[in-house]
């Protein structure tokens, strides 16, 4: 065999070596982008969990909703508790909206069922008027200042609805652990761009009727809260 010929093949295989890669990388994209979003990502729950002292008063530093591009709440707390069977955990919440010009403090609350308590981090919504799957996460806490949460829903003919909480036993979280546990997010699909610093300033209802009578009417209507979103039940955006 004549050594252009031996170059010739060579070539030829390298031209179809690097054929078959594109060829690779296109189908990995084509997967990726076929990604179902209407499935919860597999998550996993922080391990040893010590449910017990994760209960208490808590809060929301940071927000996070795959329905939501800007951040219409402040002031969000979270006071969680367990039912004496230990087979239940409820939120009591309380947060005000940002445009509201008297900051009314509005109350609210979720309840979890625990399916299995050898995975006590994992929790699955409970209420029955919810139609579809809604897990939550406890994805990290160091029980006495930190926390992670998050929480996935699912229902049929619409794309699964992310949310997550940054939490802290004070108004205020530094900001490397901040980071820290941001850095968590990305892999289950959570936007960080859209993840918003909750203000917990200056919390306390305006108490004066006289501001009431300076409300404009369109913000009074706006007012009317039971036409408004629930935090933990926002309306699907697509991702």
């Amino acid at each position: 065999m004549q050594p252009g010929t031996r170059r010739s093949r060579f070539y030829s295989w390298i031209i179809v070596l690097l054929l078959l890669v594109c060829l690779i990388d296109d189908t990995v994209a084509t997967w990726k982008r076929r990604e179902d979003k209407s499935k919860c990502p597999k998550v996993k729950g922080i391990r040893n969990f010590d449910i017990s002292e994760f209960l208490g008063s808590w809060y929301i530093v940071q927000y996070y909703a795959s329905s939501e591009e800007a951040l219409a709440y402040r002031c969000m707390r979270a006071e969680l508790s367990i039912s004496p069977e230990s087979t239940e955990v409820t939120m009591n919440f309380t947060y005000s909206f940002t445009d509201d010009p008297i900051n009314e403090q509005l109350v609210g609350n979720i309840t979890w069922k625990i399916p299995s308590h050898e995975l006590p981090a994992h929790w699955v919504h409970a209420e029955y008027p919810y139609e579809g799957v809604y897990n939550t996460y406890v994805l990290d806490s160091d029980y006495s200042s930190w926390a992670l949460l998050m929480h996935c829903a699912e229902q049929s003919k619409s794309p699964r609805y992310l949310s997550s909480f940054i939490m802290s036993r004070e108004p205020n979280l530094g900001a490397n652990v901040i980071s820290y546990l941001r850095e968590k997010l990305p892999k289950y699909d959570i936007d960080l761009e859209y993840m918003f610093s909750m203000d917990q300033n200056q919390c306390n209802k305006t108490e004066t009727s006289e501001m009431d009578s300076l409300i404009p009417p369109s913000v009074m209507l706006r007012r009317n809260y039971a036409l408004r979103k629930h935090p933990l039940k926002g309306k699907h955006r697509r991702a």
